[in-house]
């Protein structure tokens, strides 16, 4: 049933999650174009500003206000289950936040980035340009991570895609829509499930995100070529 365009609101994405989702995926379209364009300079730079991004996203899910703690949105199996065959049923209940299938799928994303960024560290194009960390590994190790990150970037690409064919799919078929409350915050309640507490600390968020970028860029300083 379509859900009614009137009601109560809550606060469900608190300012430092959105603008990290925005940023992220800013960046990593900005990584995959880069990296498919032979530009790696600027690549490389997207890369470490992607780690700390993620650094800073790990951070925040267990700091953060309640809809960004992972404890909030990653479920067991059973409860994932369940919704997936309620989904398939139709009477699937309406989550605020990320739902079961949504959450897993998020700790996905965060992994192959994680995975990406990680690899791009060592990787080689065998001509003029080595990742920051690559002369600290043997040539074999940097030829096989380097496949991993020419490799992996594909199956992260679909993974983004599903991930927007969702949003799309909940937005304009079940009328719940997700992205516009990735831009305000705020979310209808229409019957969903009962509002998280726990409120974000802005000071914190900066507190974290600036720790993620002097450990990034600070490390890659002292260890990096």
């Amino acid at each position: 049933m379509p859900h009614s365009p009137h009601g109560p609101k809550t606060r469900v994405w608190d300012l430092p999650t959105r603008l990290f989702h925005w940023a992220f995926a800013g960046l990593l379209v900005f990584s995959f174009i880069s990296g498919k364009a032979g530009k790696l300079e600027w690549h490389m730079v997207s890369g470490k500003l992607i780690l700390a991004l993620l650094l800073f996203r790990i951070a925040w899910g267990f700091a953060g206000g309640g809809y960004a703690r992972f404890a909030q949105f990653v479920k067991g199996p059973g409860e994932t289950l369940g919704y997936a065959l309620a989904m398939l049923r139709g009477t699937a209940r309406r989550y605020l936040g990320h739902n079961p299938l949504g959450g897993w799928s998020i700790l996905a994303m965060l992994a192959l980035v994680a995975l990406q960024a990680g690899t791009g560290l060592f990787a080689t194009d065998d001509i003029y340009t080595d990742g920051p960390l690559a002369h600290l590994v043997s040539d074999g190790t940097k030829k096989s991570l380097t496949t991993i990150h020419r490799t992996w970037i594909d199956y992260l690409a679909i993974l983004v895609g599903l991930h927007v064919l969702a949003a799309l799919f909940y937005t304009f078929v079940k009328k719940d829509n997700l992205i516009v409350p990735m831009v305000t915050g705020d979310k209808k309640l229409n019957g969903a499930t009962p509002p998280v507490a726990g409120s974000a600390r802005p000071w914190l968020a900066w507190v974290l995100i600036l720790a993620a970028l002097a450990l990034v860029f600070g490390l890659l300083k002292v260890y990096g070529k």
